[in-house]
């Protein structure tokens, strides 16, 4: 699998280089400043985009900006982008297009290899995999505008953040302690509450349930 990495401290990129090679992964570019990755991008045509959301040489939004123009380019190239600190406006603009094949992780969660190596993995397969910190900040967002959220009980909402992260049924009975079956009812209950077509298809249920929270309905 051909990734396209780009971080500007030289330190994180070396060892983020090192750590995904050693998962298997090919690193078709490692490159530290907006235009370089757009150009990477546009040449190298990976199968996932790794991305910094701050770049040289604006050092404000460049990383995902460029990301952007990419996905518009190649509709449904899988990027996962990283931050320092949760910016829900960040959030709004990668899940703006509704495909699939994007997460948004706090840099912090790079220092867990696995955890960051599955969630590079679920994007390139076409996945979601959203930071918890950020869907908890959505989740809070949604509920303070009064949306249908809040008819939601405590465990509806837990189910929820877990499928907003990219969790599978089994992957949230497993994290929650309850039957896939439990699950199954939690989740038909949530799309009900939520006039949500339900659908088999995980990533489309994610995307759907991160659209909602995000401005409601498309």
């Amino acid at each position: 699998m051909r990734v396209v990495l780009a971080e500007d401290l030289f330190l994180l990129r070396d060892g983020l280089v090192r750590l995904l090679e050693a998962y298997g992964f090919e690193i078709a570019a490692a490159v530290e400043s907006g235009p370089e990755l757009t150009r990477a991008l546009a040449e190298s045509k990976p199968d996932v985009a790794v991305v910094d959301v701050r770049l040289p040489p604006t050092h404000t939004d460049e990383g995902l900006q460029c990301a952007l123009a990419a996905r518009r380019a190649r509709p449904g190239l899988p990027v996962l982008v990283l931050s320092q600190h949760v910016e829900q406006l960040y959030a709004r603009e990668l899940l703006a297009d509704g495909d699939g094949g994007i997460g948004y992780l706090l840099k912090d969660r790079v220092f867990d290899a696995e955890q960051f190596v599955d969630a590079v993995r679920r994007v390139a397969a076409g996945g979601t995999a959203m930071d918890p910190q950020v869907i908890q900040q959505l989740l809070a967002r949604s509920s303070a505008d009064d949306r249908p959220l809040g008819r939601l009980t405590p465990r509806e909402r837990e189910v929820l953040e877990l499928m907003a992260q990219g969790r599978s049924n089994a992957g949230i009975a497993a994290q929650l302690v309850v039957t896939e079956r439990a699950v199954a009812k939690h989740t038909s209950n949530i799309f009900g509450k939520l006039g949500l077509e339900v659908s088999d298809d995980d990533n489309r249920r994610v995307l759907a349930v991160l659209a909602y929270l995000d401005g409601g309905p498309r």
